[in-house]
Order: structure tokens, then sequence, then C-alpha cells
């Protein structure tokens, strides 16, 4: 069925019309905050380097139509936002279509909407309140006191959980995560005992995932959202690792009725620890796929010139009206889904 139908469409209406409540609701927080909203090309030449995060890619042509540049649209506008706040930009958010290829299920779309933010001279609490504040004032400006997904309820006006993710896996399966990191067979031995399946190529991350997946990311975010933080070091991604503890990186994501809703980080700031990182993030994503995209020299190059010490969040649009209103299927509060 077609979605532009009128019998298919009208019963979107009143869901589409609480999306863009939720999203002015979102821009005024973040207005009132003294942030500047910004907008950057969706068109980069790197389009961001978690491993298993796909890419779309286009060619620029000259006027002959001969090939000039390969380029990618953005999976997240992270790079280009850091290079403004490199420029002086200051507080910012920006909120924009993203595109991840190979993404589609009930809460995945190859182009989706994402809000992301970045606070200077602030670490990752200071962001974590931001979704506090912002998740009470969506729900205020929406008149709606719980948000819901799939027969679930959390309320954003209650005490939010906020729990390190080596507390979440001794408070949900008894496994001190910490000693197994590195450790393949520990963490498999453990997966095995509370009965989570793993197959014998499953690498530590692998096995992380399907326990985390499994038997704790159910329980998170209800009856109040969860902001769980703190992950091993080894998934620090663009996060800074933390001094007082160094086997763990300053990274939080936040749940909502058992559904990851944003993923933030205290900013590392240097620039040949970032590097480090890309490479070896390209190189596991060469073995696993037989490919890898290019690093932004820019982006290195903004670093090098010095970002300031700044934490930063990109929330899913799509995701928070689909918390709003109840609907169970992404594609029911797309204006116009994705083919």
């Amino acid at each position: 069925m077609a979605w532009w139908q009128p019998h298919s469409f009208q019963p979107r209406l009143p869901l589409l019309k609480l999306r863009q409540q939720v999203i002015s609701a979102t821009r005024a927080y973040f207005d009132s905050c003294g942030f500047h909203e910004v907008e950057t090309p969706a068109l980069q030449t790197s389009p961001g380097l978690e491993p298993h995060i796909m890419a779309f890619h286009t060619v620029l042509e000259n006027h002959d139509g001969s090939p000039r540049q390969k380029m990618y649209l953005h999976t997240s506008p992270e790079f280009a936002m850091k290079k403004l706040l490199v420029a002086g930009a200051g507080n910012i958010y920006q909120i924009c279509n993203t595109f991840r290829n190979r993404e589609n299920s009930p809460t995945h779309s190859p182009e989706f909407s994402m809000i992301e933010w970045y606070r200077t001279g602030a670490n990752y609490w200071a962001i974590m309140d931001d979704c506090v504040q912002l998740l009470r004032g969506v729900a205020t400006a929406c008149k709606i006191q719980l948000y819901r997904y799939k027969g679930k309820i959390s309320n954003p006006f209650s005490v939010w959980q906020v729990i390190s993710v080596a507390d979440a896996f001794r408070q949900y399966c008894k496994i001190n995560l910490l000693d197994t990191v590195g450790d393949a067979a520990a963490l498999r031995a453990e997966a095995t005992r509370i009965g989570v399946r793993t197959d014998d190529g499953d690498n530590w991350d692998d096995i992380f995932f399907r326990i985390m997946g499994e038997r704790i990311e159910p329980y998170l975010g209800t009856p109040a959202p969860t902001l769980l933080y703190d992950y091993p070091a080894h998934m620090a991604a663009l996060s800074k690792i933390k001094e007082s503890d160094p086997r763990v990186a300053e990274r939080v994501e936040v749940y909502v009725c058992g559904l990851e809703l944003a993923n933030g980080f205290s900013e590392l700031t240097n620039a040949a620890q970032q590097r480090a990182r890309f490479e070896a993030d390209m190189d596991y994503k060469e073995q696993t796929y037989g490919f890898r995209y290019p690093i932004d020299e820019d982006f290195i190059a903004a670093l090098e010139t010095g970002l300031p010490e700044c934490s930063g969040i990109a929330l899913g649009m799509d995701r928070l009206v689909m918390l709003a209103t109840g609907a169970e299927n992404i594609n029911d509060i797309l204006w116009a889904p994705v083919a």
C-alpha cells in the first residue's frame, strides 16, 4: 500500500502533527538555553567512522561528466559541527536528516532525523542534564505524562535511573564486566552461565552486545528513563578516557522504554589519539566487511588547531516521536517513509 494514498496517509496525520510539536519543543529548549542552531552539509568527504555503520556514497563530476571526487552522505553531522566548535561557534545544535545504509527495521530507517548538540566547557554530565530537561520539556509541550513503546511506559518527570555499564552488568546479570574485557572466553563463559547463546566466532564485543540486547536493554528506561554511562575504554568512539578510571570512557547512552534514544560523550580533543582510533576502527571494518572509509583530514587538522573542551550527544528525533506517540514503527511517524 503506497504511503501517499489517502486511506494510508490520513490515519497518520495526528501522529505527524504531534511530530511537529516534538520538533518545535526541542528547538524551544535549545533556543531558551542560548544555543545557536546551525546547518552543515550532508555531503562529506568522510561519512562517520563507526565500524558497523554503513554509508551512502556518490561521485561529484566535472562539467564534462568526468569523475572528480567520491563523497558520502553523512551518518552524523559530528565532524562538520566540531569544525564549527574549533572556529568558535560556542554551544550549537542541529536538527537534520541523516543517512545510514543497510538499516531497515521498525526502529531504523535509511534516512532519519537526528538532533546533535554540543556544550563547550562542559563534560558528559552536562549533556545528561540536557537530556533530562529536554524529555521533560517535550512531554510538557505535547501534553503527555508518559512515553510509551510496546506496552512499556516511562515517566520523564520521576527520578531517572543513572547507572554505569559495569553496574548494569552486575545488577542484571551478576557479571563483573571489566574483569573480562579483552577476554572473549571469559565473557563467553558468563554468557553461557546466564543462558545467553554465543557462537564460536564471536569476539568480546559480539558477546557484550548479545548480553546487552537480551538481558539488560529490555529493562532500561522503565518506569523512568535511564542514563547508561562509562563504557569500556575500547568502546570510547570519540569520547575521552576517564581520568579517575582508565578502564572506561566518558560515554553515555539514553534509554526509554527499552529503546536506545541517544549516544554522547565527553569529547576527545587529542588529534593523534583520534587518528589512531579511526585507523583501528577502519582496520576492523576492512577485516569484517572488506572495505574502509577515508579519514577526514580536515577534521584531524581542526583537532590539531584546538577543539575546546566540550561534550556532545546525538538523539534520534524519530524515536523520540515514536515514544511520544506510542507508535511501534518508525514509518508511522515519517511524513514520507523511505521506500
